[in-house]
């Protein structure tokens, strides 16, 4: 039955909406519409102004057994809508009128029609209709007989070492039939015929390096057992399936855009449309920097070669425009005054002595930071989707948007949905900037002096924004963000020079009750991990227990800088806060090992750290460790202030019975006596100062897993280092959530070894048991030792990155 419907903003006829176009799993042509719909926002961006030839199934695809039959489309059918835009296309020895896949409605008839996929070049038409350069590569993994998706993640892994090289970020789409394909974008420098060539060149390379893996030869007798990489498809008269595509195969499976981290998962499989759409939902799109790059529409506001010219060439001088003419002209022209409360420029933003930056979060359609740098009266702006780099090893996407006007600096809010930018803008981190060069269109180099708490960790940093268009086209928008490998002086001491914290002896509270009376006072034991911060002129630097630099990891801690003088070097804790508001070791992993800015600030939304310093080793003056405990004290509280995240417990009376019940009403791990007369003695343990908790725990190093029935985690095999060498300690097979039962043994298979590290393992362990390096650390409740020295009735308590092996010790040797 027919039925004329309204589609996004467009009348569409539609029929057989209940007709079975999937048989394996009764997907319906109504299904495969409300995907394309669904999917419009990451597909379309990838599609825009390219030619649009169909793979139709009018029939459905059939099943293995029996394949459904389909045909190619290039023509646009008869009958077409009006309003979907087409161009007329001159072959070598055709003519033909394609669609353009310029907006969902569009999407949607193709569904209609059974085009159930999609195949595009690696170029675009302008708006005239003449062909643009490609401005992307494509490599086509595909395995051959007795090769499969294992074998062309092997390859897709080589090649990306090779586009490293070649500084050309790749990024993998599982093909939704049996291989992958690599896309990295181009500058639009190279024509059709040299991208082919340097696919070629580079898959000629890896054959090479790699012959008993990789061919570049499409004969199929040369590809048994290996996987071919299809150079051709750079060629401008061949396309490939568009990502986000449905393919005709018995099941709905999709060209889906994956990270390089999954790809090495075991178990890597093709992905079906309901897993892609979810993932999109939840913001996860590899593929989004492509279509950033890509202009906006054919006719609809898309840019050409020419407007983009005009848009960038000469719009920023060195006084600016004051209320932003020319250079804020695109600004004004993607908003409405009337439906965003962004703001416009007006002439008036004050002038600073020094120029600024300001880094913005941007929960838009796909999370991404906007990077923005005063020059010329105006923000030149990236977006960086992957966030600003912390390491010195990293590079970034970073791709150049329209300038902002100064007052920018300062937004932060909710742009409306539907509106251009809709989503959340947060300040991540902002400041001022020094200019070492600025060289239009080519390299930009800055140091960037953030204020305390934000995400740059309340250091200077120099980061290089490089082109990567070619010489003769300084108007593309694709550059690396690169945090240098030479970076300023810090401020506040490096992480590396500051010393390691004084440590605690384990005792009972027994031995603690005997203590001398009024000698000792009681801290509360946090239930966090230990960090030195060192405060300097214009930010702070963090220390873990094991010297790391963890700076970046907590940015809640650049709240020191405002609150205490440079030159102060404090030492605390670390915590994170359970749903009934105490501290809670559990809370705390979710923010431990996060490397990547995105990671850090989302973790942080969801879950706070706070510091409690408790301790002072340096003043303005200098060192302070050889002064007594109580004389510290003192300072501390004189020197450093309370704030958001920061606080200065006191110590509890000198009542242990008051202090223990204290900690066990705040839901505490127990307390720490102190000696008022001790010095703070750097990396050493000593017995001035001692901990007592009210359960037992033990840190353990994890020697093996043994898996359950599925394949996940049962228990983890532990060791405690004693005499120098690893004793066995048991096995915890308690404490773990589902998630971590799946990802612990994936984290742990980069260190497989076929040997077990320790002697004296039960058989029944053994049996089964995967042996790992001994290198990672973990913690755990315990009610006794055995007599064979095994922990009894362990639970786990959760990773302690903070600590070595070789930090491990029996807490209680006497047990």
């Amino acid at each position: 039955m027919a039925q004329t419907a309204t589609i996004a903003g467009r009348e569409l006829r539609l029929t057989n909406q209940d007709k079975v176009l999937y048989p394996a799993t009764g997907t319906t042509k109504g299904a495969v519409i409300e995907y394309y719909l669904a999917i419009a926002p990451a597909l379309l961006p990838l599609a825009r102004g390219r030619p649009v030839t169909r793979k139709r199934w009018v029939h459905g695809v059939g099943t293995a057994a029996e394949p459904g039959q389909f045909f190619f489309r290039k023509d646009l059918e008869e009958g077409a809508p009006e309003w979907i835009p087409r161009v007329t296309y001159q072959h070598k020895t055709t003519t033909n009128t394609y669609p353009l896949a310029e907006e969902p409605a569009t999407l949607a008839w193709f569904g209609q029609l059974a085009a159930l996929e999609l195949h595009v070049p690696q170029w675009r038409f302008d708006d005239d209709g003449a062909r643009l350069n490609p401005d992307r590569l494509v490599l086509d993994l595909d395995p051959g007989e007795g090769a499969g998706l294992g074998e062309c993640v092997e390859v897709a892994l080589l090649c990306k070492e090779f586009l490293d090289d070649m500084e050309l970020a790749a990024v993998p789409v599982t093909s939704g039939s049996k291989g992958i394909h690599l896309y990295a974008a181009l500058d639009g420098t190279l024509t059709s015929d040299d991208a082919s060539a340097l696919a070629k060149k580079l898959a000629g390379a890896i054959e090479q390096e790699r012959p008993d893996l990789a061919t570049a030869n499409m004969r199929k007798e040369l590809r048994r057992g290996k996987v071919l990489i299809d150079w051709s498809q750079n060629n401008a008269a061949k396309t490939t399936i568009c990502p986000f595509s449905l393919r005709g195969r018995p099941r709905p499976m999709v060209a889906a855009p994956r990270s390089w981290e999954e790809l090495q998962e075991p178990g890597l499989k093709q992905l079906s449309y309901r897993q892609v759409l979810q993932r999109v939902e939840e913001g996860f799109n590899p593929m989004a920097p492509f279509g950033l790059a890509l202009p906006q529409g054919r006719g609809r506001g898309r840019r050409t070669s020419k407007s983009r010219a005009a848009n960038r060439d000469g719009e920023r001088g060195e006084d600016g425009d004051g209320a932003g003419g020319p250079a804020l002209a695109r600004y004004r022209a993607k908003r409405d005054t009337r439906r965003t409360p962004e703001p416009f420029p007006s002439g008036e933003h004050p002038r600073s002595d020094k120029p600024i930056f300001v880094i913005q979060r941007h929960d838009a359609r796909r999370l991404h930071w906007d990077f923005r740098l005063e020059r010329g009266g105006v923000l030149v702006s990236w977006a960086v989707p992957e966030g600003p780099p912390l390491a010195v090893k990293e590079n970034r996407l970073a791709v150049q948007t329209e300038d902002h006007p100064l007052e920018y600096a300062s937004f932060s809010g909710e742009i409306p949905k539907g509106e251009y930018g809709g989503g959340t803008v947060e300040i991540w981190d902002s400041g001022t900037i020094e200019i070492e060069k600025w060289e239009e269109g080519k390299e930009v180099i800055a140091v960037l002096h953030p204020e305390p708490g934000g995400g740059l960790g309340g250091v200077p940093r120099r980061y290089a924004l490089i082109h990567t268009g070619g010489k003769d086209d300084h108007r593309a928008p694709n550059w690396l963000l690169h945090l240098m490998k030479d970076q300023p002086r810090p401020a506040a001491a490096p992480a590396a020079s500051l010393p390691r914290p004084m440590l605690a002896t384990r005792a009972d509270a027994h031995r603690i009750a005997g203590l001398e009376a009024g000698e000792w006072a009681y801290e509360m034991k946090w239930d966090g991990i230990r960090a030195l911060v060192a405060v300097g002129e214009g930010g702070v630097r963090v220390a873990s227990r094991g010297g790391h630099d963890i700076t970046a990891m907590y940015p809640e801690l650049g709240e020191l800088a405002s609150l205490a003088a440079p030159g102060v070097v404090v030492d605390g804790e670390i915590v994170a806060l359970s749903a009934r508001g105490v501290p809670s070791f559990g809370a705390l992993q979710k923010r431990m090992n996060l490397a990547s800015p995105e990671k850090v600030a989302a973790e942080q939304a969801r879950t706070p750290v706070y510091y409690m310093a408790f301790d002072v080793l340096a003043t303005p003056a200098g060192p302070v460790n050889q002064e007594p405990y109580e004389q510290r004290r003192e300072e501390l509280f004189e020197l450093v202030q309370p704030g958001r995240n920061v606080f200065l417990p006191a110590a509890e009376s000198e009542d242990l019975a008051a202090a223990m019940a204290a900690s066990s009403k705040l839901g505490l791990e127990g307390v720490v006596a102190k000696r008022k007369s001790s010095p703070y003695l750097p990396g050493e343990r000593s017995e001035e100062w001692l901990k007592v908790k009210h359960e037992l725990h033990q840190e353990v190093v994890i020697v093996g897993w043994r898996p359950n029935e599925h394949g996940d985690l049962a228990s983890l095999v532990l060791a405690v280092p004693e005499g120098g060498e690893l004793t066995y300690a048991g096995r915890v097979g308690t404490g773990f959530s589902e998630r971590e039962r799946a990802q612990i043994p994936r984290d742990l298979r980069a260190l497989a070894r076929e040997n077990a590290p320790v002697a004296g393992v039960p058989r029944d362990v053994a049996r089964d048991a995967k042996w790992v390096d001994p290198t990672r650390v973990g913690e755990v409740r315990f009610a006794e030792r055995t007599g064979h020295g095994s922990l009894r009735h362990p639970a786990w308590r959760g990773w302690r990155p903070d600590k070595t092996a070789r930090d491990v010790r029996w807490e209680f040797p006497e047990i």
